[in-house]
């Protein structure tokens, strides 16, 4: 909330607006639970928040073969005109096993965009070695589903395949400081006029 609202310190007129989209009937409840914390911290801001879209739970799931899947997975905002629509992303950013090791290794979620300078700064990082790595490498597609996701059933084609390759990031870099990230200092990217994120400097 206090990022976004420094952007718009002397704006006179516009509204703060939320829109929520995601989760599914999930058999844990994880969804139902993430949604309701996060309907109250937005209740217990002081500012005045417009819920625009709601498309969670029960409200974004399908049923197939009595299995529940949710219907939207990913969505994307052209920032220009405001318009929200579905969306799947090929290209997830720089240091995209970087930031899948640190999140498996038990990292908090974070924001690593910074929208004043317009650049992603990344790390630095650190994380103990992630335990029985070799173990979990041996284990099929099934074993792997069924321990490292939240949502087996529900997961895309690609989830054990980057679990894999996530897990060969571990195992190579257990002790991530010193060789990913020389000086102890973040990876610093800014996009070029192509569009494609550059790294432009290893950061503080």
């Amino acid at each position: 909330m206090n990022s976004i609202k420094s952007f718009s310190d002397h704006a006179q007129c516009g509204r703060l607006e939320v829109h929520l989209v995601g989760g599914f009937n999930d058999d844990r409840q994880l969804s139902q639970k993430l949604t309701h914390q996060l309907l109250s911290e937005f209740d217990r801001q002081e500012d005045d928040i417009h819920l625009v879209t709601l498309c969670v739970t029960e409200l974004n799931d399908r049923e197939e073969n009595e299995n529940h899947f949710p219907i939207i997975y990913g969505i994307a905002v052209n920032i220009k005109t405001a318009e929200i629509y579905r969306a799947s992303f090929q290209d997830r950013g720089p240091e995209e096993q970087l930031r899948a090791a640190r999140a498996l290794a038990g990292g908090p979620m974070i924001s690593i965009y910074d929208a004043e300078t317009e650049q992603i700064r990344i790390g630095p990082y650190s994380w103990t070695p992630f335990p029985h790595v070799d173990f979990w490498l041996q284990q099929d597609d099934k074993q792997i589903l069924e321990n490292l996701s939240t949502s087996p059933l529900a997961e895309p084609p690609h989830f054990v395949e980057h679990i894999r390759s996530t897990l060969m990031f571990l195992k190579k870099y257990p002790s991530p400081t010193n060789t990913l990230f020389p000086g102890n200092k973040a990876l610093v990217y800014k996009k070029n006029e192509d569009g494609l994120w550059e790294k432009i400097s290893s950061g503080n």
